[in-house]
């Protein structure tokens, strides 16, 4: 009893440290909440929707809200030039009440910069999982058996890696926007958030499987992963209780950091018309929203380019402190 209790103790010894030097981390504590609290605001767009009244994937050119005591047109009359054409009416500073102005479509653009956030988180985040779960597995069979499981294994990850990321992103986008994807059991439609997610996952599995193929190789030749083979301790077992919890500290690192890379890529993919379709929303198709109302209406693009910005930059904060938390030699 009392070596099962010691051995506890130890195994949680490192992570307790870790915690407790991430809790001292006030920039990354920081970075936490805020990120946390980008989470909880985006969870809350079908809240803010509707209490807004308003419908963010319906255009709304003729509507009319009031706006101090008066009556507005959510689509005014041009006044430049030759007076042609509508300009969507701009911020108003009240909250449920077109607070950031409309789009081109008369769309309120806070409602949808909250459902936009819902959904780049959603895609970051789906994505993430994907490509390190499918890296750990990739990182762990090469690194461990050897041989022409190595050999198949880092060779399909040399021809991902010699492609220009966003040039293969943008290539399996441009295909399968346009037919979908079937894969027999599996089939995703031509508009499905699921798309996006699927190609950001797969094209960064390089980046995240060889760092951990690298260290299950040194592992594998350290004495106490020998010392398990030579006593017959079966492969699945060696792999999940001694390899893959050595691994584990570079899978959380890569976690945060991860995080904002795809979502960087999910935007650029939006902003590009191939990545999220209408009628859904996130943060690159609205900033692609408001290209043209950056003379007139700039809080159409400026509000989810600020958005991206400070979510990239919170996860990258969060990602150096986790770094340097669990990093042994702190």
């Amino acid at each position: 009893m009392s070596d099962a209790v010691a051995s506890l103790r130890v195994s949680r010894g490192p992570w307790a440290t870790a915690l407790r030097r991430l809790s001292r981390d006030k920039a990354a504590m920081a970075c936490l909440a805020v990120f946390i609290l980008i989470v909880i605001v985006s969870l809350l767009a079908p809240v803010y929707a509707s209490w807004a009244n308003t419908d963010p994937f319906r255009s709304t050119l003729d509507a009319t809200i009031e706006v101090s005591g008066q009556q507005v047109p959510v689509m005014e009359a041009s006044t430049e030039g030759l007076g042609l054409g509508y300009t969507p009416i701009g911020p108003t500073w009240e909250l449920g009440n077109y607070f950031l102005g409309a789009d081109n479509q008369g769309r309120d653009v806070m409602a949808r910069l909250l459902y936009g956030g819902l959904n780049s988180l959603l895609i970051a985040g789906a994505s993430t999982v994907i490509t390190i779960l499918l890296a750990t597995v990739i990182g762990l069979a090469a690194g461990f058996f050897g041989g022409a499981t190595d050999t198949i294994l880092s060779r399909i990850l040399d021809v991902l890696w010699a492609f220009p990321v966003y040039l293969l992103a943008i290539s399996l986008s441009i295909v399968l926007i346009a037919h979908g994807l079937d894969l027999g059991l599996i089939t995703l439609e031509a508009g499905s958030l699921w798309l996006p997610i699927f190609i950001i996952g797969i094209v960064y599995i390089p980046y995240i499987a060889r760092p951990i193929r690298g260290q299950v190789l040194a592992l594998r030749r350290s004495e106490f992963v020998l010392a398990a083979i030579g006593l017959g301790v079966p492969e699945h077992r060696i792999l999940l209780r001694d390899i893959l919890p050595n691994v584990s500290t570079t899978l959380i690192v890569f976690i945060p950091l991860m995080l904002a890379i795809n979502m960087l890529t999910e935007s650029a993919l939006s902003f590009l018309s191939i990545g999220v379709q209408p009628p859904d929303a996130s943060w690159g198709t609205i900033i692609q929203d408001g290209q043209g109302l950056l003379y007139t209406r700039p809080w159409v693009a400026l509000a989810p380019g600020l958005a991206i910005a400070l979510t990239v930059l919170v996860l990258n904060v969060l990602g150096d402190g986790l770094r340097d938390a669990l990093d042994p030699r702190s």
